[in-house]
């Protein structure tokens, strides 16, 4: 049996969050608008409409390029590609061609413990298309489309990768670092679900240590991470199965469907010449100053990988919880709230910032996904976890009574001091008020005071667990222990 070794390449779109659209002045939120009331002539493609570049759009793209290790080109152009599909409002998509804004970078992924760089081969500025809705008429049962303009002319910044990536799941790991750039940048929603954020993947396989590439295929219609994994490892599966057989892989486009969990065949395979690329005569070429970089540069904000280091760093987080913390900017600047107010408005030291990170990632998380509410979005504010961190650190309440209180405030948005009082939760630490209570318990259980007599010091957790369980978690089980040993020590 031959083994292959997959060869993956990325193409991913990805809408910018500019007010206007990219060549003209028309709003760009397509979204809430009625149809086709969101267009121009140059959206339309009317004849004699001159298209204006949108400034905004380049910083954008420049800051996507600094953030992906890019080189900043000093002179680009835009170009015509010509293509004719019902989408395309002028027969032509004006893209570009061999002098994009940004060439040459690299991502940096962390999978399992083990360090992968994926080169970025460029990043290039063009404009979406118009939006077709496929429809069946009620009365005839014929199928027809609409077209609806208001997309057509949105910004759309296209990176391509190199083919570098070898797994299915080194794809998924790079949509999802490439996404969470561009959320950190605030340049991009990035939400695949509205289709601002779009994945095409070229796949092809080879034998292990063979240079020469395989014929590739381009697979379409991925719409989340799981689409894109489950697609990718679909097309390796038939593709080994065809070389297996004797057979040979054709160039084409494949579309992913989803329900069937299969690729199926589009069209074959266009390439460069078959778009005839051309210079886009009706813009002037880009002339992008290194001051106006160096600029754009400085403004950047702390990026994912360089927070997630910083957070092992100052806060002693492991690698995990950091990438779990970083993975969303506003989760980060949440986390490094409620360990700031832990700090200076309750006084905790610095392992609380453990505890904060330890239940944002289990108990908050949890609640969030029952709930279909995101964290920072929630009634739990920053200053709740850190109060809720300081009751259980300061032994007010326990770790039970704290997933307790945590869901109430979640639910009601109240105080959790308020809470503890309102459910009556406050932990038991009066030795006199236990005493009795462990008299009881140790009266209770013979066998086990037996067991811990004879040697076995587990028996008096069994104990504390008993005390627990008759004071329904409220005793501070520290202070149970110590007056259990005491009290079988004078048997």
């Amino acid at each position: 049996m031959i083994k292959y070794e997959p060869v993956i390449g990325l193409e991913v779109h990805a809408q910018l969050k500019t007010a206007s659209k990219m060549y003209c002045s028309c709003n760009s939120d397509y979204q809430n608008a009625a149809p086709n009331t969101r267009v121009c002539p140059v959206c339309l493609g009317l004849p004699g409409a001159l298209p204006v570049i949108n400034r905004e759009a380049i910083k954008s793209i420049i800051m996507i390029g600094l953030a992906l290790n890019c080189s900043i080109s000093e002179y680009s152009k835009f170009d015509r590609k010509n293509y004719t599909y019902p989408d395309l409002m002028k027969g032509y998509q004006v893209s570009q061609y061999d002098l994009p804004v940004c060439l040459d970078g690299y991502m940096d992924l962390s999978i399992e413990g083990t360090s992968k760089r994926i080169g970025i081969e460029r990043v290039h500025m063009e404009e979406d298309v118009a939006k077709l809705s496929h429809h069946i008429d009620s009365v005839s049962g014929q199928g027809y489309s609409l077209v609806d303009v208001n997309r057509s002319g949105v910004p759309l910044v296209e990176m391509v990768s190199r083919p570098d990536i070898r797994s299915a799941e080194e794809a998924r790991q790079y949509l999802i670092n490439y996404q969470t750039i561009l959320r950190y940048l605030g340049v991009s929603t990035a939400n695949m679900d509205e289709g601002s954020f779009r994945c095409d993947a070229n796949v092809s396989i080879r034998p292990e240590g063979q240079k020469e590439f395989g014929t590739k295929v381009e697979i379409k219609n991925m719409n989340s991470f799981r689409s894109v994994f489950r697609a990718i490892e679909y097309e390796l599966e038939r593709q080994s199965d065809v070389l297996s057989s004797g057979g040979r892989v054709t160039q084409e486009t494949r579309g992913w469907l989803e329900d069937k969990g299969v690729t199926i065949s589009l069209r074959s395979k266009e390439e460069a010449n078959d778009y005839r690329y051309f210079p886009e005569p009706d813009l002037p070429p880009l002339s992008i100053s290194k001051n106006w970089v160096s600029e754009i540069a400085s403004s950047l904000p702390e990026l994912p990988s360089t927070k997630k280091t910083r957070f092992m760093k100052q806060y002693e987080l492991s690698e995990y919880d950091s990438s779990l913390l970083t993975n969303s900017y506003r989760i980060a600047d949440y986390f490094e709230k409620s360990v700031s107010i832990a700090s200076e408005e309750f006084e905790l030291g610095k392992n609380s910032a453990k505890s904060i990170a330890n239940w944002t990632i289990t108990e908050l998380t949890k609640l969030s996904n029952e709930y279909s509410i995101e964290i920072y979005d929630s009634k739990v504010t920053p200053n709740h976890l850190a109060e809720l961190i300081s009751l259980i650190e300061k032994n007010v309440i326990g770790t039970p009574q704290g997933k307790t209180v945590l869901a109430e405030v979640f639910v009601s948005g109240d105080a959790p001091t308020r809470v503890v009082e309102k459910l009556g939760l406050a932990q038991i630490s009066n030795s006199s008020e236990l005493d009795s209570i462990v008299i009881t318990v140790i009266s209770e259980n013979p066998n086990a005071v037996a067991d811990y007599k004879s040697g076995k010091e587990t028996a008096a957790k069994f104990l504390v667990g008993q005390v627990m369980k008759a004071t329904q978690g409220k005793a501070n089980p520290s202070v149970v222990s110590g007056i259990i040993v005491e009290h079988l020590k004078s048997m």
